[in-house]
């Protein structure tokens, strides 16, 4: 099979096309603009040029967050690429799934401390999934492949390829892989059954139990099936700032947001439960507080995709590690109601008549939509 010999530039448009990329957030310099060249008269991809390239990465966060495909930055070297740390950084913490290309000067000029360069990959390496230079022009499809591939699998997250300007120019063949296998990455397909099944059982036995929900519910998509297991169960809902909307807000299952930000109703709930069904949150500190003090009452069942995040915080006493909409979807086929009218009423009535009932009286007589969540 004859391959057309074409410049690494235009590798990288084919590998934004082949990823089905319709939008680019792009601020151009002189060590990225042969990809920019490249770019000119593609039509189907829109490129949105900010004024400042911290801008460009929030932007691309917000896409990604929003529609559920990757984010794609593309920047300079140096003060290029070193604007997007702080956007990086925040989608690593999020879980958003970014691409972020950084040009860079020639691999002769690197490490010499040439005009607007900095070691990027060393820069971003703690605050996003992968970070990698490109050093052949043999690996750039490879890499551009693997870059789509780890921010959007597992827990997603951003993803740094840096591209020195002699590869960007190199010629090389016009192929694109079309699969991936990398050795020690290999995000988890499958839900254990008989981690789910102890936890049913568990679930089962619980006489306040309660779902923690995260993040990672939203992103798997699949706010529908939780919505489900909640209303099979009757089991009250609790979220995480990251995991709001996992069921809607005005549900009568929901109880609000728990932590520093929450509501009163989430918080006790968390206190006085004594199971603690988490789905796809990290247990961070804005949630937990004190370590010792949280959900003490508690035995804690946590499903997540990341194996490191889970009893990382928090000790659980079940773990799964398993995508999100795949473990609901097994736990709905598992689970049946569970009897405990007493305790939902407890905990609607310190909700609506507990601590903020004059709160909530003024408001309601004033015609304001009185929001579990906002308490």
């Amino acid at each position: 099979e004859e391959f057309m010999m074409v410049k690494g530039t235009e590798i990288i448009v084919r590998a934004l096309k082949e990823e089905n990329v319709d939008t680019l957030f792009a601020y151009p310099g002189g060590q990225a603009v042969d990809i920019f060249d490249a770019l000119y008269g593609e039509k189907e991809i829109d490129v949105v040029l900010p004024r400042h390239e911290q801008a460009l990465v929030h932007a691309a966060d917000g896409y990604a967050r929003s529609t559920g495909k990757t984010g794609v930055c593309l920047v300079t070297s140096g003060p290029g690429a070193t604007n997007l740390v702080t956007g990086i950084a925040t989608a690593n913490y999020d879980s958003v799934p970014l691409v972020c290309i950084t040009g860079q000067v020639p691999l002769s000029l690197m490490g010499n401390d040439a005009f607007q360069e900095v070691d990027i990959v060393g820069i971003t390496n703690s605050v996003c999934k992968y970070a990698v230079t490109v050093r052949t022009r043999e690996e750039l499809p490879r890499i551009l492949k693997e870059a789509f591939y780890i921010a959007r699998t597992g827990r997603p997250g951003p993803v740094v390829v840096d591209v020195p300007k002699d590869i960007q120019q190199a010629l090389g063949p016009d192929e694109y892989p079309e699969t991936v296998n990398i050795r020690g990455y290999k995000p988890n397909e499958s839900v254990h059954m008989g981690q789910i099944k102890k936890a049913v059982s568990m679930l089962k036995k619980a006489k306040k139990p309660l779902f923690l929900i995260g993040g990672g519910v939203n992103i798997s998509g699949a706010n529908r099936q939780m919505r489900e297991l909640a209303e099979k169960t009757g089991v009250p809902v609790i979220t995480t700032i990251m995991g709001k909307g996992a069921i809607p807000t005005t549900h009568e299952l929901y109880m609000g947001n728990i932590g520093i930000h929450g509501s009163y109703a989430a918080n006790h709930a968390a206190n006085e439960c004594d199971v603690l069904f988490s789905i796809g949150t990290r247990f961070n500190d804005r949630i937990t507080g004190k370590i010792e003090e949280f959900a003490k009452n508690a035995k804690i069942i946590h499903i997540d995709v990341d194996a490191a995040s889970i009893s990382k915080n928090i000790v659980v006493d079940i773990p799964i590690v398993a995508d999100a909409k795949l473990a609901i979807e097994k736990l709905l086929e598992n689970v049946d109601r569970i009897q405990m009218a007493e305790y939902l009423k407890e905990i609607r009535d310190e909700y609506c008549y507990g601590k903020n009932s004059e709160l909530q009286r003024r408001l309601a007589e004033n015609g304001c939509d009185v929001h579990r969540s906002t308490i």
